[in-house]
């Protein structure tokens, strides 16, 4: 597959027991190589709200099963500070830093994941600079950044103060090569990825509400388009795909035409309390045939009740998310 965006999977993880507390690395590695054969790199270990849940043993464990999948279309990585318990801004940029190059050496592409101490503390746009600064110099190699909005993780609503985003994308051009923006602001994410365009820089949409239209662009040249780092692709790799190969055979009414119905399950999966979005995918999967059990770690999906997995179904039907429909039904009827 030869495709004319980027784009990459935020997979989930799988558990094996009822009380979600045991990983079934084995049919968490097979979602990952599930959406590799679909022409998907994995985003990994980026799921913020999951990822502080289950700490830093499980997310580098991912990392270097992931890396030893030798997926065809790669995997990018999130990067924080939970094998650390930094005191100070130094110490918090050295443990990102660490993960930074940690992630490096696996093979993957590092995304500087939001960090909360920055937030919590209610840092100024100079510290924000200060802390970014230190992580690029205490690490190697290409980065990208996150911006996360409060739908996602609380305390996020002023993360980035005044021009500090701006700012930190600046501090290097040719390390910084582009930024996840995952603020469910379709404009404000064209004005930001048209502003970095003159930089050399990219943006890959985290928007799980508007993404068919940011994906496709107004056109193909720079900045006139976002690539995927998406959780909802985790739910609709089959149809997805098609639509990508579309886009990259020039046909972008073909493409919005398949993706219609997956923004459509994407926006009701995604709705508030959206970080709670995996539910939806684990059930998705397990309707799919490609894991044992709708749950995920620590039970977290029973976060979401049964008239919404409903309409999860009936809207991943119009989607043709499945690839065996009669047995999606036959599990519904089950659940």
């Amino acid at each position: 597959m030869i495709w004319n965006r980027k784009a990459y999977a935020a997979a989930h993880v799988v558990v094996q027991d009822e009380a979600g507390e045991v990983v079934d690395w084995e049919a968490t590695d097979a979602q990952r190589t599930f959406l590799d054969t679909q022409g998907f790199g994995i985003a990994e270990a980026m799921d913020t709200a999951q990822r502080f849940d289950l700490g830093w043993g499980v997310a580098k464990t991912l990392m270097e099963r992931t890396s030893a999948l030798s997926l065809k279309n790669g995997f990018v990585a999130g990067a924080s500070a939970d094998q650390a318990d930094p005191k100070s801004w130094k110490e918090l940029a050295q443990a990102v830093a660490w993960q930074v190059n940690f992630i490096q050496d696996a093979g993957g592409l590092p995304v500087i994941l939001p960090m909360p101490m920055l937030a919590e503390k209610q840092a100024s746009s100079d510290v924000f600079v200060e802390v970014y600064e230190g992580i690029l110099r205490e690490s190697r190699g290409p980065v990208l950044l996150h911006w996360l909005g409060p739908m996602f993780l609380k305390d996020m609503e002023h993360y980035f103060p005044e021009k500090s985003f701006e700012r930190i994308m600046a501090l290097d051009t040719d390390r910084i090569v582009g930024a996840k923006i995952s603020l469910l602001d379709a404009e404000r994410e064209v004005s930001l990825r048209q502003s970095l365009a003159l930089q050399g820089q990219v943006i890959y949409t985290g928007d799980d509400f508007h993404f068919s239209a940011l994906i496709a662009g107004t056109g193909e040249g720079v900045g006139e388009y976002s690539h995927a780092l998406l959780g909802i692709l985790d739910g609709i790799a089959r149809p997805a795909s098609q639509a990508f190969q579309k886009l990259a055979d020039g046909d972008h009414k073909e493409f919005l035409k398949i993706m219609k119905p997956c923004e459509d399950l994407s926006r009701h999966l995604f709705q508030a309390p959206t970080q709670h979005y995996k539910a939806g995918l684990a059930f998705l999967s397990w309707l799919d045939g490609r894991q044992e059990n709708p749950w995920l770690p620590l039970r977290a999906d029973k976060s979401r009740d049964e008239p919404y997995f409903q309409e999860i179904f009936k809207l991943a039907l119009r989607a043709h998310v499945f690839l065996d429909e009669e047995r999606a039904t036959s599990r519904m009827h089950r659940f």
